[in-house]
C-alpha cells in the first residue's frame, strides 16, 4: 500500500482467538455498554424532566451524559459487532468517523469538566457572586465553548492523522481507531510535526485543563476545611475527591497512550489504557456525579413514581 488513499478498510483487534473468548468479551463489553446507556439515559431524562433541576450545575451534568453516551456508543457498539460476528473490518471511513467522533466527545467532555470544576468553586467558595457569574447566558456560552472546542479538536486531529501516507499496513492494534495505532501505519518519512507534534500540543491543552481543574478543586478543599461541621466536610470531600480521581484517570491513562515511547508499548498494555481513558469514565460519571446527589435521586425516585 503506497498510501492512505489505496487502504479500503482497516482491521480492528482480535481480543481472542476462540469462539468462547470472543463471546465473553461480547458479554463484558455489552454489559458495560448497557450500564452507561442505562444511567447516562436517566440522568439526562430527569434533569429533562424535573424544573427543579435546571440550575448551571445540573444543566452541565446533562451536557456530560451527552457526551458519555456519544464517546462510548462511537467505539464499544463496533468492537462487539467484531467479536459476535468474527469481523475485524472496519472501512476507512468508517475508521475516520470513529476518530472525529471520539475526538469531539473526549475533548468537549474535559472541557466541560474543567468548566464543572470552576461551576462548584464559584457555588462554594464565592456564592455571593454565583447568580452573576454563572447566570443562564454565561452557562451557555461556556458549554457552547466546550461542544465548540470538542469540535475543533477533532477536525484538527483527524484531518491531520488521515492526510498522512499510510504505508506499514491497515492492521489497527487497538478495539478502535486509535490515533496512536493508526500513527504507526505511517510512512517513516512522514511530516513530524503533523505526526508527533500534534499530539504533543493536544496532550499540552489536556493538561492545562487538568492544571485549571486541580487549582478550583485546591480552592474548594480549603474552603471546605473551614467548614466548622465534620460532617459537612466529610460530605464536601466524598464528593470532590471521587469527581477529582475519574478527572485523573481520564488525564493520565489518555496523555499515556498519546505521548508513550515505543519501548514500552505492548498490545496488553495499550488495551488496558484504551480501556482506562474510554469505556470506564462513561460508565463511572453517573455514579460518581449522582450515588450522593440527594436531589437527583429524588427526583429519579418522583420520575419512577410518576410512571408507574
Amino acid at each position: 500500500m503506497s498510501n492512505s488513499s489505496s487502504i479500503s478498510q482497516f482491521l480492528l483487534l482480535a481480543f481472542a482467538g476462540t469462539r468462547e473468548l470472543q463471546l465473553l468479551h461480547f458479554g463484558l463489553f455489552l454489559g458495560i455498554y448497557l450500564a452507561a446507556l442505562l444511567a447516562n439515559g436517566l440522568i439526562i431524562t430527569t434533569i429533562a424532566c424535573d424544573h427543579h433541576l435546571h440550575t448551571p450545575m445540573y444543566f452541565f451534568l446533562l451536557n456530560l451524559s451527552v457526551l458519555d453516551l456519544g464517546s462510548i456508543s462511537t467505539t464499544v457498539p463496533k468492537s462487539m459487532a467484531s467479536s459476535l460476528w468474527d469481523n475485524r473490518a472496519i472501512s476507512y471511513w468508517g475508521c475516520v468517523a470513529q476518530v472525529f467522533f471520539f475526538f469531539f466527545c473526549a475533548a468537549a467532555e474535559f472541557s466541560l469538566l474543567t468548566v464543572m470544576s470552576y461551576d462548584r468553586y464559584v457555588a462554594i467558595c464565592k456564592p455571593l457572586h454565583y447568580g452573576t457569574l454563572m447566570g443562564s447566558r454565561a452557562c451557555v456560552h461556556m458549554a457552547a465553548a466546550a461542544w465548540g472546542s470538542g469540535f475543533l479538536n477533532a477536525l484538527l486531529h483527524t484531518a491531520s492523522t488521515f492526510s498522512l501516507p499510510l504505508c506499514r499496513g491497515n492492521a489497527v492494534d487497538q478495539f478502535f481507531c486509535e490515533v496512536p495505532q493508526i500513527l504507526k501505519l505511517s510512512c517513516s518519512g512522514s511530516d513530524y510535526l503533523r505526526e508527533v507534534g500534534l499530539p504533543v500540543f493536544g496532550c499540552f491543552l489536556v493538561f492545562l485543563c487538568f492544571v485549571l481543574n486541580l487549582l478550583s478543586y485546591v480552592q474548594i478543599f480549603r474552603a471546605v476545611l473551614r467548614i466548622p461541621s465534620q460532617q459537612g466536610r466529610h460530605k464536601a470531600f466524598s464528593t470532590c475527591l471521587p469527581h477529582l480521581a475519574v478527572v485523573s484517570l481520564f488525564v493520565s491513562t489518555g496523555i499515556f497512550a498519546y505521548l508513550k515511547p515505543p519501548s514500552i508499548s505492548s498490545p496488553v498494555l495499550d488495551l488496558v489504557v484504551a480501556v482506562l481513558y474510554s469505556l470506564i469514565p462513561p460508565a463511572v460519571n453517573p455514579l460518581i456525579y449522582s450515588v450522593r446527589n440527594k436531589e437527583l435521586k429524588d427526583a429519579l425516585r418522583k420520575l419512577f413514581e410518576y410512571n408507574l
